[in-house]
């Protein structure tokens, strides 16, 4: 099986600005379905930004809203899946979103960010209740967390149980917890077995700061690419063979215990 060569577009764009952050995802298309890479990725509320208060009951927009349906036809136009971030409106109730579209416009899988950070997140959104959402592109299952669900071991390990591949984590991760970038996330890959896309804001929003360091980590714990501070369209490969090879080199799912965990939950 062929690797999927994907791509992290670490972008802030512009807070609240809808029309300019689609541009900015269509202009990252092109660059990265001109390096071959049938996957983009955008990090967390990347839609409407990350830091807009009060306007978020205002941007938020259903799954399958004008947003979706602007960036199904740039992943058709481009030939790529695209994943971002957005709020995600269901009657009253608003949830910080991710959404993977296929390059033939196709949603494929929406999921709602579990465990909320911070003041600002847990004022606006609502918890979502599915740990593990899932999709399937050029086989490869792809799995999708945000941000600080990433950082509970318990969330990345229900995905490596439930065969997650490939990990996609938009974020918005700031200052300052860039360890989180530098370590957590390559150690996450390791322990359970799969490549895990990280991808941030940058940059200056609101009262945030946010770091980069946008990365593709393998499941040997190593990253195969690595955004700096700014600005950046990174590319690296989600190679299957490498991963089935690692895992049968490191059985730690088949090693577990199940039975000795009862009291962690």
């Amino acid at each position: 099986m062929p690797s999927l060569r994907t791509a992290l577009l670490q972008s802030s764009g512009r807070p609240g600005a809808v029309a300019e952050n689609l541009k900015a995802l269509d202009e990252a298309a092109a660059g990265a379905a001109d390096a071959g890479a049938r996957l983009l990725v955008a990090p967390e509320l990347f839609l409407t930004g990350y830091a807009i208060g009060d306007a978020v009951p205002e941007l938020a927009e259903p799954a399958e809203g004008p947003g979706s349906a602007a960036i199904a036809e740039i992943a058709v136009r481009h030939g790529l899946a695209v994943l971002y971030g957005y709020p995600e409106r269901d009657g009253e109730r608003i949830f910080n979103a991710s959404q993977l579209i296929g390059a033939d416009g196709v949603r494929l899988a929406n999921y709602r960010k579990t465990h909320l950070f911070g003041c600002f997140e847990q004022e606006w959104f609502t918890p979502g209740e599915q740990t593990v959402v899932q999709a399937d592109l050029d086989g490869i299952r792809i799995g999708l967390l945000i941000c600080y669900d990433v950082e509970f071991p318990e969330n990345v390990r229900a995905h490596a149980l439930a065969g997650t591949d490939l990990l996609l984590v938009p974020t918005a991760q700031m200052h300052p917890f860039q360890f989180v970038a530098e370590s957590v996330v390559p150690v996450r890959a390791f322990e359970s077995q799969m490549y895990v896309a990280y991808v941030n804001r940058t940059g200056p929003e609101g009262e945030f700061e946010f770091v980069g360091l946008s990365c593709l980590a393998g499941p040997d714990g190593v990253v195969r690419t690595r955004a700096g501070r700014g600005e950046e369209l990174v590319i690296g490969e989600v190679d299957p063979e490498f991963l089935a090879a690692s895992r049968a080199a490191n059985p730690y799912l088949a090693d577990r215990r199940p039975g000795l965990y009862g009291p962690l939950a």
